[in-house]
């Protein structure tokens, strides 16, 4: 080995020790900046460790670099503008396209290098054949899947599982096609063979994620980022770059942990949720404040007094604070209450919002303090010795149905919100959220509903906070 190659593999070893230490700090919210940036800086080494390979193999014509960078610029600006630009009730959106791009880009490389190998009538490996296929299929699903979610998302597609008779029959026929495609392709490599299997996977992953409800949204996403790593690996292994291995293998392995955990959070099994059909999307009711049996309203003037004068306060956050883009609100409400003595603290649901870890990305833009944010094992116990539960925009997670059998969400884990000593709710209706059923807890005597805005609300709640200190 020449030792400008060793030199090439020594790059790819420190880069790949940059993924696993970035990953690791990425465990902890107060050094997972830090992670992102150690990731980073590995992959920029990995990325130019590899030009630098191409131009001293001299392989890229002209044309193919100005192509590439192209299409590197476009890529950039494209991401960087989104980033920059996108409001965090899309932020799951985003990753889910994200998830699409990385899965479909995956795929294209491994139908080019196959196609460039059959193209020279030199044969195909079985081996390069077989990592082919299953980059192709991987990424194709992930492609497809991922372009369905980010619509059901955004509500372009209904939130609610999309089913006909006989759905489950097509999807175990493209199954079967997609099986019969590879082994057909393995024994007898053809490009029509491959072009079967890439329009199956791309079929199957739309039905496998249409008939998903959005209450299992967030599992969906760790699964597709988990397939957009593995897929990626995939593509390492059919044009031999071990870096991109590595780093495929990483997201692989961690999205297929976290989606693990984001289903027991929600007392399922990863194979119920893609068979699908729970939740059926967040609904609005037309339902007037004070309305409804045993439902009990409040105003901003006596919620503030609960809290100014309490002890210990948690708040609960969940989707509706970030469909209000409410972060910075709750903030400042929380110093408030802190300047007068009053201990706060957030809790946080493994599946409170549309990804894994919305609350905790919302919360620390509006520079909540790492410490403040408690996981559901850790704060549970709290809320017994918890004066006020501010429960913000969030739903199914703090409803006290799910410890009963009968109900969409038996079994699934809860905030333990109505062990507090009193409960504020701030939403803007009676609607119920994403499993489609009513939350008990709104008629739990120490429950108040303060009907309103998550951020008007907040302002509010600030504002007549204030007025009891002057």
């Amino acid at each position: 080995m020449s030792a400008f190659s060793t030199t090439i593999q020594l790059i790819y070893v420190a880069a790949a020790s940059c993924f696993v230490l970035g990953l690791h700090l990425m465990n902890n919210p107060a050094t997972a900046r830090r992670g992102n940036q150690v990731s980073t800086a590995g992959m920029v080494a990995a990325v130019v460790a590899t030009l630098a390979l191409i131009i001293h193999s001299g392989a890229i014509t002209v044309t193919g670099w100005i192509v590439m960078a192209a299409g590197a610029l476009v890529g950039a600006g494209v991401g960087l503008y989104s980033a920059r630009t996108v409001q965090m009730t899309a932020m799951p959106q985003l990753v889910s396209v994200f998830n699409a791009v990385g899965g479909g880009a995956a795929a294209l490389v491994g139908i080019h290098d196959y196609m460039s190998l059959a193209d020279a009538g030199r044969g195909v490996p079985g081996s390069i054949t077989v990592t082919t296929l299953l980059d192709v299929i991987i990424g194709a699903v992930t492609f497809s899947g991922s372009i369905i979610a980010a619509g059901k998302l955004q509500g372009l597609i209904t939130s609610a599982p999309v089913t006909f008779p006989g759905s489950r029959a097509v999807n175990l026929l493209l199954a079967a096609v997609t099986l019969a495609g590879c082994g057909y392709l393995i024994a007898t490599p053809s490009l029509p063979g491959l072009l079967v299997v890439i329009v199956a996977a791309l079929a199957f992953g739309v039905s496998m994620v249409m008939p998903i409800g959005g209450a299992d949204m967030p599992v969906v996403i760790s699964l597709l980022n988990a397939f957009t790593g593995t897929a990626v690996a995939m593509a390492g292994f059919v044009i031999g770059n071990w870096a991109l291995i590595i780093a495929g293998a990483l997201v692989g392995a961690s999205g297929g942990i976290l989606t693990k955990l984001m289903a027991d959070a929600m007392n399922r099994s990863i194979g119920n949720i893609i068979v699908g059909g729970f939740g059926t999307g967040d609904t609005s009711m037309a339902v007037l404040p004070g309305a409804g049996a045993g439902v009990r309203a409040i105003e901003a003037d006596d919620a503030a007094i609960q809290l100014a004068y309490a002890s210990k306060v948690i708040i609960v956050p969940g989707y509706g604070l970030a469909a209000a883009q409410a972060q910075h609100a709750v903030a400042e409400l929380a110093d408030l209450l802190e300047s007068r003595g009053v201990e706060v603290s957030y809790a946080i649901h493994p599946v409170a919002g549309r990804m894994p870890g919305h609350m905790n990305v919302l919360l620390a833009e509006a520079n909540v303090p790492y410490p403040q944010l408690k996981e559901m094992d850790e704060i549970n116990p709290e809320f017994s010795r918890t004066d006020v539960a501010l429960v913000i925009g969030a739903n199914d997670v703090t409803n006290p149905a799910a410890r009963r059998p009968g109900t969409a969400i038996s079994g699934m884990p809860i905030l333990d919100v109505d062990h507090a000593k009193s409960i504020i709710v701030i939403k803007r209706s009676m609607g119920h959220g994403y499993a489609g059923i009513d939350n008990e807890l709104y008629a739990n005597p120490k429950t108040s509903m303060y009907f309103a805005d998550a951020k008007a609300a907040l302002a509010g709640l600030t504002g007549a906070v204030k007025t009891l200190v002057g």
